[in-house]
């Protein structure tokens, strides 16, 4: 959760939904301290890949013209917000390490930080003996009460409830804000989550109730 420095602040309590898989992922999380004054961030693990599966969906490294741009995006997008950025060695990796690691330390924004850096900013393969001995360090370092690394069933047994938890809540994709039902999905998409705190009847005109509700014209066959 991220932390708030004024009490007196009432923040609207929202909940996101992230894989450390997912550098986009990284670039919103790097954006969460400009809503400390106005957010109470949730922080929730869970895997993409049981996301895309789920829904019946490719990730954007498997699909390879997307996964060449999306990797372009990624450090563009990181130089124009003026952040660090070094993709690991090779990506996708397996995320299981970094995601109990989180679970471990409680999924607290130090330690949800302390990850990221770890990957994306120093570029360590996090699925790989080195990588995985740094990921139980940030957890000692920047977690105050954990839970146990060694006991992996219960960490993946946390895992599966977020993510069918996400799911539920209709989270397809990640990084995705959930605020009261609705979902908000892309590190792009954090300004209208914003909206929609200041004006919740944002997708209650009558146009918006329309698209929302509007049948498909065209369903493609897939087979």
């Amino acid at each position: 959760m991220i932390p708030c420095w004024n009490k007196e602040i009432i923040l609207k309590k929202v909940d996101w939904y992230f894989d450390f898989i997912s550098p986009f992922a990284y670039l919103q999380f790097s954006q969460f301290k400009k809503f400390e004054n106005e957010l109470n961030i949730t922080i929730h693990p869970v895997v993409f890949g049981a996301l895309l599966k789920h829904w019946g969906q490719l990730g954007p490294a498997e699909i390879v013209p997307k996964r060449i741009f999306t990797y372009r995006f990624f450090k563009w997008k990181a130089d124009r917000l003026g952040i660090k950025y070094t993709m690991p060695p090779s990506h996708p990796f397996n995320p299981l390490p970094a995601l109990l690691s989180c679970i471990a330390g409680n999924s607290t924004y130090e330690v949800t930080k302390g990850i990221f850096d770890l990957i994306y900013i120093q570029g360590q393969q996090p699925d790989q003996k080195e990588g995985i001995e740094k990921l139980e360090a940030v957890v000692n370092e920047y977690a105050s009460s954990t839970h146990s690394i060694r006991d992996d069933s219960a960490l993946k047994k946390i895992l599966r409830i977020n993510t069918s938890k996400a799911i539920e809540n209709g989270v397809f994709g990640v990084p995705t804000f959930v605020v009261e039902g609705q979902v908000f999905w892309g590190g792009d998409a954090s300004d209208m989550m914003l909206d929609f705190i200041k004006n919740p009847e944002l997708f209650s005109t009558e146009e918006m109730k329309r698209i929302s509700s509007m049948p498909m014209g065209l369903i493609r066959n897939k087979s």
